[in-house]
């Protein structure tokens, strides 16, 4: 037995507040929504009767009021059916009696939309519809998070990528990729995170916001600060500047505006208790918090702490500064592979550049981009941290190291002397060449060409 169709009831009112209620859920103006309505009712007439066709449309978000009509003018031969309709066809449409040349106004409600429209031509404006209450979701989200960037989220780890984490904050998908992260962490699905909005763009093609997090980004540091700082929060005490390696060691400059308040003191607080909570949510940063001075030379000096410094000859013209330190600090200032007078660069602006006291020096780590990364490496593991410790070491001692060749050595000695404006003396070079530490296949013409390695 056949089942025979029955034709869905539409309740308009009930739909108007369906429509009202998914505005506020998803956080759209009604008025937005109730013009969206509009466009998709008026594209669906038009698809259906012409681009030409004149109706009108009534849309009540607060009445619940939706009224669709459309006007056409009663003639004897109809040319335009977008535009007229024959007395003919009203018999069937109205009892009321018309002449030719009158304006017959049509509702077209609810109850009949699919007889007048079809299926096909509904559903693509049900799915235009869709879409654009979409596309103004992601508007929505951008304008929100974008006006958000530099601010603290708190989200839930949900994925772990090989290259980025997915992270959920009130049911908006956010993205920490690993150059974010503080290499030293570990992500588990379900892990509470905290994260500095960074940046928030669009993804190509889709449109969809892309909410980039951060927990490497100085301004992450920063804001923990506030946080747990009052008179940071409050602006006694300034950040002027932060250098950072995430996950390993930080600087801080901090400058107080009452002189009644330490900045430092401020900042560490009574037996570390302030700066305690920032390391340990930094999976136990080294913080060294440094008072801000307008003067480089002061400035410079704290910057490389715990080194103690014999003299700074300062260039601000270049934003460069000679530091003169004791033999027994020299380690210090330089830190573990050149951190420390890194992030003192980095914090005070200037490039600084070590020497010994008692003679002209530079640190190896000048030259790392020169001889290459690798090279680098295998030379300050031999205890060599200095250009002129490089220039006295043994030379059978320099040609043990792996991928260190005779020509290799000479270049490198080169590099070196013409920063210190001085040229190889000859003695040292025949020394070089004919030294039988390593095999005579490097001694090839093939390996005159050799160059230091340099990293990509």
């Amino acid at each position: 037995m056949a089942r025979r169709k029955v034709k869905p009831k539409y309740d308009k009112k009930l739909i108007i507040e369906a429509f009202a209620e998914m505005a506020r859920e998803k956080s759209i103006d009604k008025d937005l929504l109730q013009g969206m309505l509009v466009e998709t009712l008026s594209m669906l007439i038009r698809k259906k009767y012409g681009q030409e066709a004149n109706f009108d449309i009534v849309v009540n978000m607060d009445k619940g009021d939706l009224e669709i009509y459309l006007m056409r003018t009663i003639v004897e031969v109809v040319e335009d059916p977008a535009l007229e309709v024959s007395l003919k066809d009203l018999g069937a449409k109205s009892t009321e009696e018309y002449e030719i040349g009158d304006e017959f106004i049509e509702e077209i409600t609810l109850e009949n939309i699919s007889d007048n429209f079809g299926r096909r031509l509904i559903a693509l404006a049900t799915q235009t519809l869709g879409q654009r209450i979409r596309d103004v979701e992601k508007d929505n989200v951008f304008n929100e998070f974008n006006e958000k960037v530099g601010e603290i989220i708190v989200g839930e780890v949900y994925q772990v990528r090989p290259g980025s984490l997915l992270i959920m904050h009130n049911k908006t998908e956010m993205r920490m990729p690993r150059e974010e992260q503080i290499h030293n962490e570990r992500y588990k699905k379900n892990m509470s995170v905290k994260a500095i909005i960074k940046e928030v763009r669009r993804m190509q093609g889709s449109g969809t916001p892309d909410i980039i997090l951060s927990r490497a980004a100085d301004d992450f540091l920063a804001r923990l600060f506030e946080i747990e700082i009052p008179e940071v929060y409050d602006g006694i005490i300034e950040i002027k500047s932060i250098a950072r390696d995430p996950g390993e060691r930080a600087k801080v400059a901090v400058l107080s505006y009452d002189e009644r308040v330490d900045p430092v003191g401020a900042c560490v607080g009574m037996k570390g208790i302030r700066i305690h909570s920032i390391v340990r949510e930094l999976n136990n940063e080294n913080i060294d918090v440094i008072e801000y001075s307008s003067d480089p030379k002061v400035f410079i000096a704290k910057a490389l702490a715990p080194a103690r410094i014999r003299d700074i000859v300062v260039s601000p013209d270049t934003r460069s500064a000679t530091v003169v330190v004791p033999d027994d600090q020299v380690s210090l200032a330089i830190g573990r592979n050149g951190q420390n007078v890194r992030l003192a660069s980095k914090l005070t602006g200037f490039n600084i550049t070590l020497i010994k006291e008692g003679g002209e020096d530079i640190e190896l780590i000048e030259f790392r981009d020169e001889i290459g990364k690798e090279m680098y490496e295998n030379i300050i593991n031999l205890g060599i941290d200095t250009a002129r410790e490089f220039l006295d070491a043994d030379i059978y001692d320099l040609l043990e190291i792996p991928g260190m060749t005779k020509n290799t050595l000479l270049e490198i000695r080169d590099i070196i002397l013409s920063e210190f404006e001085e040229q190889e003396k000859p003695e040292i070079r025949d020394a070089i060449l004919v030294a039988n530490t390593i095999p005579d296949e490097f001694n090839s013409e093939d390996s005159a060409t050799d160059e230091p390695q340099s990293e990509e």
